[in-house]
């Protein structure tokens, strides 16, 4: 196993954690339950908003719940994009999708709403971790 790039408090290394996720859930292999797939871009865009807080110095729970991670984010003054504030809808593929439940199955449209919001806030997360020079190569 190969050490990563980065030290587990730098938000550079939640973001290739978020990307890591982010990949998985747009490869969409054959086989693979959509719910599972958006449990991975629930991921993906957990730890994007968390390698924002770290960014801030901003203590956060270990939660999946984004509503209330990007409440931290307003709470310091952070100017939340609209996106960010509808990708809180992820919230349950971290909890109820990701194991077998009685409601309804994720349809493709769903599982490509929750792909664009996880790719908007990554490349957001970008821009607010490494600045927006370096998001764009």
């Amino acid at each position: 196993m190969t050490a990563p790039p980065y030290e587990p408090d730098d938000p550079r290394e939640w973001l290739r954690r978020a990307r890591s996720n982010l990949a998985i859930a747009q490869a969409k292999p054959a086989g693979v339950c959509l719910e599972d797939l958006c449990f991975e871009l629930e991921q993906a865009v957990e730890k994007a908003v968390k390698a924002v807080l770290i960014s801030r110095q901003i203590e956060f729970p270990y939660t999946h719940d984004l509503a209330r991670l990007v409440a931290l984010l307003v709470e310091v003054g952070a100017t939340v994009p609209h996106f960010l504030r509808e990708a809180e809808r992820l919230t349950p593929y971290a909890t109820f999708t990701r194991y077998p439940y009685r409601g309804e199955p994720v349809s493709e449209d769903e599982y490509g709403h929750a792909l664009s919001l996880a790719e908007a806030t990554i490349h957001w997360a970008e821009g607010q971790i490494l600045g927006e020079a370096e998001t764009s190569s």
